[in-house]
Parts: C-alpha cells; structure tokens; sequence
C-alpha cells in the first residue's frame, strides 16, 4: 500500500498519534475509484467532502493541493484511493481547538475482485443502523456498526466468496443500505432507494444511478425487498452490482428489469472507462 500523510500542508512521515481522527474518529474519509492516473467522480468526491467538513465545522485542506498529491500517488495507475481528513492534534478531551490544523493522508490500494457473474449473494445483517441526522448521508469516519455487521459473517460461519454483500436496516426495521454499497429496488416498473436523512451515506454513484433511472426515495421495508422486481447495490469503487439472490430470494437474469440493470452497468462503463472491469 502506498501512502502519503500530511498535516496543514505539510508532509509528514507518520500519522500523529494524538490525532482526533484516531481518538475519537473526529473525520471524514472519501473513497474513489482511480484509473490510468484519473479520479473520474473527483468532483462529486469531493463536493461530498465538502457538505461534511461544513457539517462537522472540520478544516479542509485546499482541493488543488490534494488533487495534486493524489496524482503523484497514482503516477498513472489505477486502484482505489483512499482520501481521510481529520480535525488534526489539540483540544480538551472531546471539545475541538479553536483553530483546528487538518490532518489528511492519501492510500492506494488494489481493486477489489470483479463482481461474481450472475450477480451477488445477499444476507440480512442482524445488526442496526442508528438514528442520527445530524451524521446522516456524510461518510464519516466512525463505521463500528458496519465493523459489527461485517463480522456476523464470521459468527454464522458463512463464506464471505458464498455471499457477498448484507442488507442493513436501522432501528425502526426500514431497510438502510448494504455494508458498504446503497440499495435500489424496482417495484411496479420504478426504481426506488432509501433516503439517507436519518441514516446511510449519501453515495457518489447512488446519486448518479438516481438521476440515470428516475428513480425516487422512498421508506422500504423487509418485504418491499425480497417481493421487489430487481434489486441492485452500488459505490464508487464497484459501481452498478446487480443481485441475483437475497436469502432463499432469487431474481432471474432475464426480466426486463434485471436486463435494465445490465444497461445501467453498460452505460456507467461508458461514460467512465475506469467501471469497464466490472463488466467482464
């Protein structure tokens, strides 16, 4: 993994230790698909880092500049990069210096697996998704229900190449997002996803596939996903992740729903080369 820290704008060799994203995961994190050197949802990315930092009240460090970094980090390759900025050293137990010096460090790592084939696995994760506006939609840095979610894997004895992905409901029992992707379902011929202001992050390629399809927020529960016509998962680094089964509930590959999640997977490939690998 290559990677490269910073504190302000200037570099450092490590990581501080009293940092506050350490601490009390007092940050933001950004995680982008990269391709021959390019960022191609960097504005989104970043727009999106931006609504946060304005949220938190966190210091930004300047766009161009980490633009800048993030390229040298590339140096023309592809991968996964990693943006994560924190408030930095200082302040009293929980309360945050007056004037905060951002910390942020940039790492690439190798793409995930394509997709299988015929589409993914799903389970539904016992663990709930608070409530709490005043974090919804932002990819904040604390993810300890995600971390919980993940390892049911481990508890039920299921292997992770076996399914892949897990549905998350919040506290009420409406059903959230995946682990690590935002959810779209198509009932009566329209595509509806769940909202993300009490819970969930706001996601690049969600908001992207919300546009492309028409699709709308709506209030989903259990039932309103296993009876759905088609069901799909996305993120920016795996992009349009069609679902072939959930549970005992599987989707044939060939209903003219499912066949339009194979177009929405073309046409992200299209106008992003870097989505071209999911497509094999």
């Amino acid at each position: 993994m290559a990677r490269r820290c910073f504190v302000g704008h200037a570099p450092v060799d490590a990581w501080p230790a009293d940092d506050r994203g350490l601490a009390y995961g007092d940050g933001l994190f950004e995680t982008m698909r990269a391709h021959r050197g390019d960022l191609p949802w960097w504005t989104a990315h970043w727009a999106r880092l931006a609504r946060g930092a304005e949220r938190l009240r966190l210091p930004l460090p300047e766009a161009g500049r980490v633009r800048e970094a993030a390229r040298a980090l590339l140096d023309g390759k592809g991968g996964v990069l990693k943006l994560l900025v924190t408030r930095g050293q200082g302040g009293r137990g929980y309360a945050p210096p007056a004037e905060a010096v951002p910390a942020w460090q940039l790492s690439l790592h190798a793409l995930p697996p394509p997709a299988p084939p015929a589409g993914l696995a799903l389970r539904w994760c016992r663990t709930r998704l608070s409530t709490q506006p005043l974090l919804a939609g932002l990819k904040h840095c604390n993810r300890l229900e995600q971390v919980l979610a993940r390892m049911e894997w481990e508890e039920d004895g299921i292997d992770p190449s076996h399914v892949q992905e897990g549905l998350m409901q919040g506290i009420d029992g409406e059903v959230v997002c995946a682990t690590a992707a935002n959810l779209f379902v198509c009932r009566d011929g329209h595509w509806l996803t769940p909202g993300v202001e009490r819970s969930g992050v706001a996601g690049t390629c969600r908001a992207w596939a919300m546009r492309v399809l028409d699709a709308r927020v709506a209030r989903l529960q259990v039932a309103d996903v296993e009876t759905a016509e088609s069901v799909f998962l996305c993120n920016a680094v795996r992009g349009i992740l069609p679902v072939a089964r959930l549970g005992a509930r599987g989707w044939a590959p060939d209903t003219p729903s499912q066949r339009r999640v194979v177009d929405l997977r073309a046409r992200l490939a299209a106008e992003h080369p870097a989505f071209e690998m999911e497509m094999s």
